[in-house]
């Protein structure tokens, strides 16, 4: 993941900043507990197209 594009993405929804999960190949909202997919090395920004993720699922603080 570009670091540059990195820097400027945000959450659609509450504007926060993203963690890069490159094991999943996701960006992560801990806010709002979404993840958003990379596919062919472009983010899938859609909210209708993010992973919600469960109670149960550890999220990287890194």
């Amino acid at each position: 993941m570009d670091k540059q594009l990195l820097d400027i993405l945000v959450c659609p929804i509450c504007k926060g900043q993203l963690y890069y999960a490159k094991t999943d190949n996701e960006l992560i909202c801990r806010l709002d507990r979404l993840a958003y997919p990379i596919q062919d090395n472009i983010p899938i920004m859609c909210i209708d197209d993010a992973r919600e993720l469960p109670p149960e699922e550890e999220i990287p603080t890194d």
